[in-house]
């Protein structure tokens, strides 16, 4: 086949790399893979950058890999999803940052999620919304490993991922501050049953992968807590710095 369309990627560029890291910031891509350069001592190179998707391809212990970026929402991540997978990637991890909601959780910390509130609308072109959304088993297991290697302060559990930033994750920050009625309450209700944190693209990952019989993992950064208001540099920072940590060790497991 030749290039997919949106991505600017062919079988012939990517090497026979099969997992694929996916952060949602095309800049971010480079962040990753230079920090696996760093670790690893190996080269990178930037494969292509078209609209949201920036891809660079990376080395780890002989074995090529990429990192994709999705920009930002379920629509962009299903087409990088679905053009990685036409070109033979088969292991896929978000690698991103999310906003805590339970008391527990605090800046800086990785949540691993095992499966997601689907708030999206992207994933119910792919499988009814009756349908799952999980992590691949062996892609969890890997997660949580990375962070145990990595050190870092991580929870596994449910992710509500939602469509929408402002009103889909009950914010009032938004031009009109209001928030439609369907929303209001929301975050107390996930609360309640657990879940940890609101994210944007886990749902559409985690479908599509289960559904096409791939592996699909996701790994987030806490830059926010519910209630605290606006993301700081530093929490970004520390949010970023530790999810690339664990994400990075957690492919080893992987390969």
């Amino acid at each position: 086949m030749g290039s997919v369309y949106h991505l600017d990627l062919d079988k012939k560029k990517i090497c026979g790399a099969k997992i694929a890291l996916l952060p949602g910031d095309p800049f971010r891509s480079q962040i990753i893979a230079e920090k696996i350069s760093e670790t690893y001592g190996t080269v990178n190179k930037k494969l292509a950058w078209k609209r949201e998707f920036c891809t660079y391809l990376a080395e780890i212990k002989g074995k090529n890999l990429l990192i994709t970026s999705t920009g930002i929402g379920g629509p962009s991540t299903s087409i990088a999803i679905d053009e990685l997978a036409q070109l033979g990637i088969t292991t896929f991890i978000r690698v991103g940052t999310t906003g805590a909601i339970q008391d527990h959780i605090n800046i800086g910390d990785v949540i691993i999620t095992s499966g997601s509130v689907r708030l999206d609308g992207a994933s119910t072109h792919y499988a009814p919304i009756e349908y799952p959304a999980v992590a691949h088993y062996e892609a969890l297991n890997a997660l949580i490993e990375g962070a145990k290697k990595a050190k870092v302060r991580y929870h596994v559990g449910i992710t509500a991922s939602s469509d929408t930033f402002y009103p889909g994750e009950e914010r009032t920050d938004s031009f009109t501050g209001y928030v439609l009625r369907r929303f209001q309450g929301a975050t107390k209700e996930w609360q309640k049953l657990h879940v940890l944190n609101y994210e944007m693209e886990s749902s559409t990952v985690l479908t599509l992968t289960a559904s096409m019989g791939l592996r699909g993992g996701c790994i987030t950064g806490v830059v926010n807590r519910v209630g605290i208001g606006k993301i700081t540099k530093e929490a970004l920072k520390a949010g970023e710095e530790n999810v690339i940590k664990a994400a990075i060790a957690a492919v080893e497991c992987l390969l």
